[in-house]
């Protein structure tokens, strides 16, 4: 399998995946200083001027970071691209992007050949999420250099695959670097990710609950006292399926077990979904492993203490 060099600096075969409105500079730092990648929606921007300065907060902080830890370099960070017609922000997000350099963009909702090219152009890898092999393919044929595979179980929009059926069709043609989604929130379940065929786990909602992340401590304390029974998948939100947190969906008005479908032609992911993500909590069914709101530093060496251990027990 090829790798990126990027990826070297990474102490946690770990990306911790965008989350709309949460993520944000304070938590993409952290994560990167603790040796796995950070990442965040260009789209948390807002407006879209403080792109531009958020940027320069993380360039500027790993920088200086580095020049402090030469021996524990912080790991690479990226920005999340919404590549569906209904952004209208991205090619001025882009334009930002390029002034600083992004090492790593990931893209959603679409695969842009223009938008790798320009990845590229200033030195850049582009990741694209899908959710199953179809999508896979037409990604990389337009010129993405690796996947992340978004199984079932995992946060926001998630599939309806297996990660074991998923990871291996991709595998059967497809060498470069894959991120496995999914129910992932330990490091049992990053090492579990390896041995299926991933490189990299790729995990989100158990972030949401750290002290970091730009969430309502309501929603925080949700994820820590839910498990995967309070997960509901629906499309009514955004239009594509995703998977939420039944308590937020029961103070919105709304029966978790009776929700309508959504008409998909009307999604709107650069505003127009705002408010629905905002009082409907995004999450994915691995939080029965998040027991407390902790920072980001601290939840990332418990995981590397986990990482440890299960190769330990398998002998790795």
């Amino acid at each position: 399998m090829s790798l990126s060099p990027l990826f070297d600096k990474l102490r946690l075969p770990v990306i911790g995946s965008p989350l709309f409105i949460i993520s944000n500079p304070k938590l993409v730092i952290a994560q990167c200083q603790a040796g796995i990648v950070g990442s965040m929606p260009a789209l948390n921007a807002r407006p879209a001027s403080q792109l531009d300065e958020w940027l320069a907060e993380i360039t500027e902080t790993l920088a200086a970071w580095d020049r402090a830890h030469p021996e524990q370099p912080a790991a690479p960070y990226a920005i999340n691209q919404i590549v569906h017609k209904t952004n209208d922000r991205l090619e001025h997000d882009m334009t930002v992007c390029a002034k600083y350099r992004v090492p790593i963009v990931i893209t959603s909702l679409g695969a842009r050949p223009e938008i790798n090219q320009a990845v590229h152009g200033w030195g850049g890898i582009v990741l694209h999420d899908i959710i199953d092999n179809t999508f896979a393919h037409k990604a990389i044929d337009k010129g993405a250099d690796g996947l992340i595979a978004v199984a079932a179980g995992a946060g926001g929009h998630a599939g309806v695959k297996s990660p074991f059926a998923l990871v291996q069709e991709i595998r059967e043609w497809f060498d470069g670097p894959l991120a496995l989604s999914g129910s992932i929130a330990t490091g049992d379940a990053v090492l579990a990710a390896q041995a299926m065929g991933a490189d990299l786990a790729y995990i989100g909602s158990a972030f949401i609950a750290t002290q970091e992340a730009r969430a309502a401590d309501a929603y925080k304390q949700c994820i820590v006292a839910s498990t995967s029974d309070d997960i509901v998948y629906s499309n009514l939100f955004t239009g594509v399926h995703g998977n939420y947190l039944k308590p937020s969906v029961r103070n919105a008005g709304l029966d978790p077990d009776n929700l309508p479908v959504s008409d998909p032609s009307k999604m709107n992911f650069a505003g127009g979904a705002t408010k629905a993500w905002k009082d409907i909590w995004g999450c994915g069914q691995g939080i029965g492993a998040v027991k407390a709101v902790v920072p980001a530093a601290e939840m990332v060496a418990r995981m590397q203490r986990e990482y440890a251990l299960a190769r330990q027990r398998l002998s790795l």
